[in-house]
């Protein structure tokens, strides 16, 4: 969950690394650092904190040296201090190596080290694998750091600078993302492309157990084993404007309000109004396999979660398949029972998330049909899925996810249509909800026209230290979509509920300092909120409703009203989720919190 960002050729390193470690800096920003081929010396500054703090340790320093590597961090092994920061450097000074991921067995492998004679002053995994890697070095980098990670246990992206070989950056990967950049006299390394864009769109990405030796001149890549490697050749589809806030104070209100045109992207070429009808040629080859599973399985992590949860409720009504929703970080430790007649759908903005990935990995090795849904193209879990369906919501960069949820349901939308119309969906109930799939963007813009009143229903929240969200049916999960954005960017804890579950105990936690967030549209269950609705008001409950437009009821019931437009029942989550991240987001704002990279927190959690 860290970023690595490298470069070699004929330009100033340092500004490149810098550029590049703020464009990954959502990845982690506990601390932060570079090392550079400089003079024939190895130059290291690192410091505790954000990159801006980086640029103030470096006090204007402009070395002339042309290769380079950096890192920003989030702390998995040792506290966030000068010590455990990257670059890591060998106990001889000769070698730096940056790390994403973790060496599972790095204490043993400290213990041998010690008693070799290697000293260390960091806590960290990464400090044991540069002085491993230096202890089998005998002027060969490539075979020192091949011989090192076969005996490494555990996860990693690394790259390496050697005080010996200095036209040369060295990388590898298991685990954890790594990108290569192909450029004009140039080569690049980076977490992702978003650190290498404004150079190049060419791009390899590294599998893996795969290395490569980068020069100037381009990538020589072999396995592990020493084996050759082919690389393909990809291109980076985004343009650098995607990954600016443009005008905007963060990027989460930037994504928040991208939305009406990512869930366009999402539809684009996909859904088939006048035939009420899905086409994602991404599981074109498999559709049928997919109709006639026994078993539809879906997994993911936080938010990807919460849009499985809405999945299954999706294809359970429109296809009439049983659907079941696991945490990717239980479903593979507890030895799921799986077959042939089984799919699994594994979602995951990033594409690299380490549990979701290694329940991807389990349903393939028990033969159910793997199926990734993702929205970074060339990640991992779209390499290795069977078959699969992007996002195409653009980068995300918030750490908080909002145009991806929205996307992801979105495409779910279109994946139980199809199902649905492989099946007993008829054409006239596939027309209409393609018809409101189409109506969706311009009435989640009119969501935005109340984002005063948010604004001000905020102002308020700021003052109350717990919240209740309650919703049912397709909004339940939405429920907990809202509670886990308050938490994540404003630390107000929030929990998230069915509705009718308030009187089996939480119900016992309201009072006039608990608000009370209530999903309350017109749909089937409706009548049986505003019975809760009564229930939080007779204990004296400040109540906030995401309600339909003109709905007297809820308006003599409740202290605040947000409204949204009428939709199919199953497209609901799509707009009442905005109100939502937007009440986080201003929350946040107005309690002084870091919108874009909240505490603890990184965007692509690539260890398990």
């Amino acid at each position: 969950m860290c970023g690595i960002v490298g470069y070699i050729g004929s330009k100033q390193v340092l500004p490149i690394l810098i550029t590049g470690l703020k464009r990954l800096e959502y990845r982690g920003y506990d601390s932060a650092g570079v090392a550079l081929h400089d003079e024939g010396q190895l130059w290291v500054r690192k410091r505790k904190g954000k990159i801006k703090d980086l640029e103030i340790e470096l006090n204007g320093e402009t070395p002339q040296a042309t290769a380079g590597i950096g890192h920003t961090r989030w702390a998995t092994h040792g506290a966030p201090n000068y010590e455990n920061a990257h670059p890591h450097m060998d106990m001889h000074g000769k070698i730096a190596l940056v790390h994403n991921g973790i060496i599972e067995n790095y204490n043993d492998l400290r213990s041998e080290l010690i008693e070799k004679g290697f000293k260390f002053k960091s806590e960290t995994d990464s400090e044991v694998l540069v002085n491993l890697i230096s202890m089998l070095y005998e002027g060969d980098m490539v075979q020192a750091i091949r011989e090192g990670l076969q005996l490494v246990q555990g996860t990693f992206g690394i790259a390496v600078l050697s005080q010996d070989d200095p036209e040369k950056i060295f990388v590898a990967r298991r685990g954890s993302p790594l990108v290569i950049g192909l450029g004009e006299g140039e080569t690049l390394i980076g977490s992702d492309g978003a650190a290498l864009i404004e150079y190049t769109r060419k791009v390899i990405y590294l599998e893996d157990d795969e290395m490569a030796v980068i020069d100037s001149q381009g990538a020589r890549v072999r396995t592990l084993q020493d084996k050759k490697v082919n690389p393909i050749i990809d291109k980076i589809e985004y343009d650098l404007s995607r990954i600016q806030k443009s005008g905007y104070p963060h990027f989460m209100l930037k994504e928040i309000f991208e939305q009406p045109q990512t869930i366009i992207d999402s539809m684009r070429g996909r859904l088939l109004i006048e035939d009420g009808n899905a086409k994602l040629g991404g599981l074109e080859s498999c559709l049928d396999r997919i109709h006639n599973t026994m078993r539809f399985i879906i997994t993911a992590c936080g938010t990807s979660w919460h849009a499985g949860l809405i999945g299954e409720y999706l294809i359970e009504r429109l296809a009439g398949i049983p659907v079941e929703v696991e945490y990717a970080s239980e479903f593979r430790y507890r030895d799921p029972i799986l077959s042939r007649a089984d799919s699994v759908l594994a979602i995951t903005q990033s594409g690299e998330t380490a549990d979701t990935l290694a329940a991807l990995r389990e349903a393939k090795q028990k033969g159910a049909l793997a199926l990734g849904m993702c929205n970074v193209v060339g990640s991992t879990i779209a390499r290795e899925s069977a078959a699969g369906v992007y996002l195409h919501a653009g980068p995300e960069i918030g750490v908080a996810s909002t145009k991806a949820f929205t996307s992801q349901v979105i495409t779910l939308v279109l994946i139980a249509l199809a199902m649905g119309r492989k099946g007993n969906l008829s054409s006239e109930d596939g027309q209409a909800l393609a018809q409101s799939m189409h109506e969706l963007p311009e009435k989640m813009k009119e969501i935005f026209d109340q984002k005063d009143q948010i604004h001000r229903i905020a102002e308020r929240m700021v003052e109350h230290h717990n919240a209740l969200y309650l919703g049912r049916g397709f909004n339940y999960p939405v429920a907990l979509e809202g509670a886990l954005k308050m938490k994540e960017i404003s630390y107000i804890h929030a929990e998230g509920y069915p509705s009718a579950e308030m009187k089996h105990g939480p119900i016992a936690l309201i009072d006039e300092k608990m608000p009370v967030i209530f999903i309350a549209i017109k749909d089937p269950v409706y009548e049986k909120v505003i019975s809760n609705i009564e229930e939080v008001k007779a204990r004296g409950g400040w109540v906030i409703a995401v309600a339909n437009p003109g709905d007297k009821t809820i308006k003599r019931l409740c202290d605040e009203v947000i409204e949204v437009p009428e939709t199919s029942q199953c497209l609901t989550p799509v707009l009442t989720v905005v109100p939502l991240q937007l009440l986080a987001y201003y929350t946040a704002v107005l309690k002084g919190c870091d919108v874009d990279q909240p505490r603890n927190l990184a965007k692509s959690v690539t260890v398990e």
